[in-house]
């Protein structure tokens, strides 16, 4: 990937969920909802304090995290459909 996010953003590539039920029933595209989680491919460098001190991110890129169902800005880099989001809109990363 060629894209660097700046400050507190990462970019997060949607993990697919599985497209049958535990019952064996097939969800179909229409029905689906996007999926929370995703795997962190680039991370910012972090946010800046007010005296210009660097403040790094908890998160690295290879983390898998969930994130709010309306976080971030959908965008296609390299053809690929990819969020960015501020570091704040994720929940939680999946161990």
């Amino acid at each position: 990937m060629k894209f660097r996010p700046l400050h507190d953003r990462v970019v997060v590539r949607r993990i697919e969920s599985e497209e049958k039920t535990a019952g064996g029933i097939i969800i179909p595209d229409t029905a689906k909802e996007k999926p929370q989680e995703g795997e962190i491919l680039a991370v910012g460098p972090g946010a800046r304090k007010d005296n210009g001190e660097l403040i790094a991110l908890d998160v690295k890129a290879g983390d898998r995290v969930l994130f709010g169902k309306w976080s971030g800005t959908e965008v296609k880099i390299d053809g690929e459909d990819l969020l960015i989001m501020k570091e704040s809109d994720i929940m939680g990363v999946v161990a």
